[in-house]
């Protein structure tokens, strides 16, 4: 396990640990790892969860990403799934999410995958934790070749369309209950098992910024029993 990332992403309170320079360094990081020698121009996706800090956090690693020439497609409220797919769907050359999965609110944490929408191998990491924890430079752009940043509008769509897809049957009678712990499900679940045909019963599907996983979710399964 390295000194930055764990066994899932970097994790930590937001605006702590995880706050906006530490997020933006590991944006301009990883733009330059992943990009390489490469002359194309990068394009990463960014997804978060539904966390007050999210917002922060994704802009915040939006603008590394920009600082070194990478264009980015934000994705807005989706499942970490879902940026793992749409890299390949939206043919980007990286994802990442913003979220710490079971934790309370107060935390927060970035997710980077690969091109092929599996999480960077250690090496890669190794590297983007060098130029961030060993305040390397890394070597910013200007003028035309800075990267941009699109707001995608179909990104909930496109996920949900491909999870029908992997569906071959109906769902036509059977009655699902669904915990979506105030989270990412939350965009996604209810258009998922309705057109597959379910009768869903939704819980916990109102985030606020500040209820995820509260009394819900994996943690807490009382109500969805």
């Amino acid at each position: 396990m390295g000194r930055l990332f764990g066994t899932d992403g970097v994790r930590g309170i937001a605006n702590e640990k995880l706050n906006i320079e530490l997020a933006m360094r590991l944006g301009s990081a990883a733009a330059a790892v992943i990009s390489g020698n490469s002359r194309r121009r990068p394009v990463f996706v960014v997804g978060m969860d539904s966390r007050m800090s999210s917002d922060m956090l994704a802009m915040a690693c939006a603008a590394g990403l920009c600082s070194v020439g990478a264009d980015v497609i934000m994705l807005g409220l989706v499942p970490t799934p879902a940026v793992a797919y749409l890299v390949g769907k939206y043919k980007a050359d990286a994802g990442v999410m913003i979220s710490a999965s079971h934790n309370p609110y107060q935390f927060n944490g970035i997710k980077i995958f690969g091109g092929e929408g599996f999480k960077l191998p250690d090496a890669l990491e190794d590297q983007i934790e060098a130029l961030v924890l060993d305040e390397a430079a890394i070597p910013l752009v200007g003028g035309d070749r800075l990267g941009q940043i699109t707001h995608s509008t179909t990104a909930v769509r496109d996920y949900v369309e491909h999870l029908k897809a992997t569906v071959p049957y109906s769902l036509d009678g059977m009655k699902v209950a669904v915990d979506c712990a105030n989270g990412s499900a939350s965009a996604t679940a209810r258009l998922l098992f309705e057109e597959l045909g379910a009768d869903a019963v939704l819980l916990s599907e109102t985030p606020d910024g500040v209820n995820i996983n509260t009394n819900c979710g994996s943690t807490h399964m009382e109500a969805l029993q």
